[in-house]
């Protein structure tokens, strides 16, 4: 004797193609994602009747709605293997991890630049550094001859 009439189980079936074919176009209510989970929530149907139910005596038997969900999962599997992702946050988790991906490769190649800029800057401010020793000593050593002479400073800059 089965505890649902013929009836109600005709009506659950449509009501969970319905919300099959509205989850695998995209349309997911708000927090859900398009599983089992949610498809039983929209059909307004257990979530268990999709799985296999033990009996006492240890053998199994299908659950009665477990048909409708392989096919949902076949259905699912089907879209995603196209191309077609009927979640749109998984959609958005793909995008978002593509777009880390993206974001890591910039930040190695800003790294490496930054680096080859320090090792620049570093060889730059040393060699300044050397031009600058050996202005001072050719001015040391300008000194003592007397032969050079200082020219006087103009006040706009221009040469006298």
């Amino acid at each position: 004797m089965p505890r649902i009439t013929e009836d109600t189980r005709n009506r659950n079936e449509a009501s969970i193609r319905a919300a099959m074919d509205r989850l695998l176009t995209g349309d997911l209510p708000p927090g859900g994602k398009c599983d089992i989970k949610t498809l039983a929530d929209q059909a307004g149907v257990s979530r268990t009747a999709f799985y296999s139910k033990k009996d006492r005596d240890g053998t199994t038997r299908p659950g009665p709605y477990q048909h409708l969900g392989e096919e949902f999962e076949r259905r699912l599997r089907t879209l995603q293997e196209a191309g077609q992702i009927a979640d749109p946050r998984a959609a958005q988790i793909e995008r978002l991890k593509a777009q880390v991906a993206e974001l890591k490769e910039r930040v190695t190649r800003r790294d490496a630049a930054v680096a080859e800029l320090t090792e620049f800057k570093t060889l730059a401010i040393s060699r300044i550094a050397a031009q600058h020793d050996e202005i001072e000593r050719l001015r040391a050593q300008a000194r003592p001859v007397g032969n050079v002479r200082s020219l006087p400073a103009t006040r706009n800059g221009a040469t006298p």
